[in-house]
C-alpha cells in the first residue's frame, strides 16, 4: 500500500532537464538535481540560481493553479520573501502537469535547521509580522481581484474535524511506538470537540504553514514557501505555526506581532497544529527522516502547552 504522500507522477532530474531545456533554452546545460519533495510537489534545482516546482499528485492540480495566480497577485512588500513564479512551463506530452521556476530563496526549513527553541525569538517575531500583513483585509481584496479562492477547502478551521484526524494519526504513531501519549494533547482535543464553525472573518491564508515551510538561516527567517494550499479561511489555519514551532519567549514574540487572538481561535490553531504535526510525524517515521520526526513530535507537544 502506497503512503498518501507517494507521487503519482515521478519527476526525475533527467525528465526535468529535458523539459526545462525545451521550454527555457537559456537554462539548457545547467545541472539539474533533486532538491526536495513534499506531499504534492517535487522541487528540482537548476544550476545555483533556480528552483523548479513540479506537481506530482493529481489532488494538487487545482492548488497549483491557485498558487501561481496568488503568488503573482500578492505583490510586495512582505516582511518575508515568498517564491515568485518567473518561468512558467506549459504542460506537454513529456510533462502533462504544471511546473514553474523561481529564484532560489536562502535558508533551510525550520524543521531541518536544528534551531533550539530558545533561539527562535527572531524567527517568531518575523513570522508573526508576516501573518499580520498576509491576513490584512486589503490583501484579500487584492487577491480576490485576480483569483477566486475557495473557502477553507480542506476544513482546517473545523476544530472537531481536525481533532478527529489528529486522534487517528496519533493512534497510528502510538501503535508504531513513535509517540507515547500526552495528557495535555488529549485535553486540547477534547476542548476542540466542543467548538462549532469558525466565525471568521475569512482572510487569505497560506493554508499549510508548518515547520517545513518557513525557511531560516543564521537564526532568522528567510522565506515562506509551498503555497499550494492557499485559500480563504479563518486566521487560525495559519496561526497554527505559532503554537507548533514556538514556545516560551518565542511564542510571546510571535503573538506580540499579531492582533489579539481570542481563546476559541487559539484552541483551533493549536488543534490544527497537532493534526498537521502528527501528519508530518507519520511521514517522517515512514521515510526514516529523523530530523523531521524530532521536530514534528516536539511540535505536537508545544501545541498543547
Amino acid at each position: 500500500m502506497c503512503a498518501e504522500w507517494s507521487p503519482e507522477h515521478t519527476v526525475t532530474p533527467e525528465i526535468a532537464a529535458r523539459v526545462i531545456a525545451e521550454q527555457f533554452p537559456d537554462l539548457a546545460g545547467l545541472p539539474v538535481t533533486a532538491f526536495g519533495a513534499g506531499w504534492d510537489n517535487a522541487v528540482l534545482a537548476v544550476g545555483d540560481e533556480w528552483l523548479f516546482r513540479f506537481v506530482h499528485r493529481t489532488i494538487a492540480l487545482d492548488g497549483s493553479r491557485r498558487e501561481l495566480a496568488v503568488l503573482g497577485a500578492l505583490g510586495d512588500p512582505f516582511t518575508l520573501p515568498i517564491p515568485r513564479p518567473v518561468l512558467v512551463g506549459t504542460p506537454s506530452a513529456a510533462m502533462p502537469w504544471p511546473f514553474w521556476g523561481t529564484r532560489h530563496l536562502a535558508g533551510v526549513g525550520l524543521a531541518e535547521s536544528g534551531l533550539p527553541d530558545d533561539a527562535r525569538v527572531g524567527v517568531a517575531t518575523q513570522v508573526g509580522a508576516f501573518l499580520r500583513e498576509l491576513h490584512d483585509p486589503d490583501v484579500a481584496h487584492r487577491v480576490h481581484a485576480a483569483v477566486d479562492l475557495p473557502l477553507d477547502p480542506i476544513h482546517r478551521s473545523d476544530a472537531a474535524r481536525q481533532a478527529s484526524r489528529a486522534r487517528e494519526r496519533l493512534a497510528r504513531l502510538r501503535s508504531a511506538g513513535v509517540w507515547h501519549g500526552d495528557d495535555a494533547v488529549d485535553e486540547l482535543l477534547e476542548r476542540a470537540d466542543t467548538l462549532g464553525p469558525a466565525p471568521g472573518p475569512a482572510v487569505v491564508v497560506h493554508g499549510d504553514l508548518h515547520v517545513r515551510h518557513v525557511l531560516v538561516a543564521g537564526g532568522r527567517a528567510t522565506g515562506v514557501i509551498d503555497w499550494g494550499d492557499v485559500a480563504l479561511a479563518d486566521p487560525c489555519v495559519d496561526l497554527m505555526i505559532g503554537y507548533a514551532a514556538f514556545s516560551g519567549a518565542a511564542r510571546h514574540a510571535f503573538l506580540g506581532e499579531y492582533p489579539p487572538v481570542p481563546p476559541d481561535r487559539e484552541t483551533r490553531a493549536r488543534t490544527v497544529a497537532v493534526a498537521v504535526s502528527a501528519a508530518l510525524a507519520e511521514q517522517a517515521a515512514t521515510d526514516a527522516d529523523s530530523s523531521l520526526l524530532t521536530e514534528a513530535l516536539a511540535a505536537i507537544g508545544r501545541a498543547a502547552r
